[in-house]
């Protein structure tokens, strides 16, 4: 980037400021109280993402059978609409008053109430009461969390029981609201199997939209796996649309839960944040969310009583904390580098834009600034997009392994009939340079190229007029 000229930053948004946006911050998990949402919602509204995932919290909610106190989640729902993002709740977890295996886990997580009729009755209710208090506030509900996980679903994991749960809890939503959304599936594991037991139930024609978790250390798996997903039930129901849930990575390798032991950094948290959220854009979903606003426990599969068991460390936060002796994060909740990343992209993709086929081209050259040749632009992942204005943009990365390696190298870009002056921006940090002239050069008919331009293992944004605001 050295042979650059600097010009500006992009500029932050502010949620409130954005109308219309896929990106998504997580959280989860206040059903257990793990972390101050209070510390965390104007940092959270400053990334300028428009979704949040919440938790409902059943076990939180009703601690007496038939009475619920929403005041905790009345302030977290309120606190964030305040401030121009849009929550929406996924209906989780079991009530140790109605089971009690639920009772012995920590935050009833992965105990559904499917076993008995006052179970199934209690659940019902719960529902219709809390999809009914935030009408009007609230338009999306998700039904439970990766319950084709053994520590979602703990006393087995059972596509069919699963598909029933949905379309009872879908129609105890419309019952509290009949404009609500309903999404369902919420799957981490991607098996047609259990899916196709789902589907035999009706679920996936109840529902509005289906999530899917991605949580793998290589973009192009976390998009290829769920493709055959959403393949399956569009057969079914034409009309459905998708969501990443959920997906991130830690910022260290020591923590609890996904991708844990591998040699996670700050630095590359950020730049695998931007690929995968990038990627998932890339698939036209609804919601693109990144897990998770803070550093946090994991609390998946702690047991009451035994405080060691839910302990485990998590390092997902786009926030950074630290932890008190029973799990709580604390501190002043700092910005991680994926925090800034994170800010960049949302700030670039809001509002109207479109993913559209423009002439412009990766190729490759003999590249001085190397001492060879152009990185190899067969491999690079790469994607281009038009702003109603006009102004346009191509985001292009190589995907190498952020854990052994990083590239910093040269590729070569042709474009042809594209208006508007050219500038580069590192998606990492949000700097925007302008191009030279040493660099970038007009041939015949306007066909410009852009000679040895850089090319890293994170997302680059070669815009052409006003696609960001700097």
């Amino acid at each position: 980037m050295e042979r650059l000229k600097k010009i500006g930053n992009v500029a932050p948004v502010h949620a409130s400021q954005v109308e219309k946006s896929v990106l998504g911050i997580g959280f989860e998990k206040l059903d257990r109280a793990v972390f101050d949402p209070e510390k965390a919602y104007d940092k959270v509204a400053e990334l300028g993402v428009k979704w949040v995932r919440i938790q409902s919290g059943w076990a939180r909610t009703e601690k007496e059978k038939g009475v619920y106190d929403f005041a905790w989640l009345d302030l977290i729902v309120d606190n964030l609409r305040r401030r121009g993002l849009q929550p929406w709740i996924d209906l989780c977890y079991g009530n140790g008053l109605y089971d009690a295996e639920a009772a012995k886990v920590f935050g009833a997580v992965g105990c559904p109430p499917v076993k008995t009729d006052e179970q199934k009755k209690a659940w019902h209710d719960y529902v219709v009461a809390l999809v009914r208090r935030y009408a009007g506030k609230v338009e999306w509900f998700e039904v439970w969390n990766e319950p084709d996980g053994q520590w979602c679903w703990k006393h087995g994991v059972d596509g069919r029981e699963y598909g029933e749960f949905v379309v009872a809890t879908a129609q105890a939503v419309r019952e509290g609201d009949p404009g609500a959304k309903v999404i369902g599936g919420v799957s981490c594991r991607h098996d047609p199997e259990w899916l196709t037991d789902v589907i035999s139930t009706g679920a996936i024609k109840a529902i509005d939209a289906y999530s899917y978790h991605g949580y793998t250390a290589d973009e192009r798996a976390s998009v290829h796996r769920p493709r055959l997903i959403r393949a399956l039930c569009r057969q079914v129901n034409p009309a459905i649309k998708f969501i990443q849930g959920e997906t991130g990575t830690q910022s260290r390798s020591d923590g609890a839960g996904a991708l844990k032991g591998m040699a996670w950094t700050p630095l590359k948290q950020a730049k695998f944040l931007l690929r995968i959220l990038l990627s998932h854009l890339f698939e036209g979903v609804l919601i693109d969310s990144y897990f998770s606003c803070v550093d946090m426990i994991e609390a998946l599969n702690g047991r009451v009583g035994e405080k060691a068991s839910y302990l485990d460390y998590g390092y997902f936060g786009v926030l950074g904390a630290t932890f008190d002796e029973n799990g709580v994060a604390t501190g002043d909740y700092t910005p991680k580098p994926s925090y800034r990343a994170l800010q960049v992209l949302a700030s670039i993709f809001r509002e109207e834009y479109e993913m559209k086929e423009l002439p412009i081209r990766l190729t490759g050259q003999t590249s001085p600034r190397i001492g060879g040749w152009d990185a190899s632009w067969q491999e690079m992942i790469s994607r281009t997009f038009v702003k109603p204005d006009g102004a346009s943009a191509l985001v292009y990365w190589k995907p190498e392994n952020l854990l052994t390696s990083t590239l910093e190298s040269t590729v070569t870009i042709q474009c042809a009939g594209v208006p508007g002056t050219p500038r580069l921006i590192d998606l990492l940090d949000g700097a925007v340079y302008e191009i030279p002239e040493s660099i970038m050069k007009t041939g015949r008919n306007g066909v410009i190229t852009f000679d040895n331009i850089p090319v890293k293992d994170s997302p680059l944004l070669l815009t052409f007029g006003d696609f960001a605001e700097y």
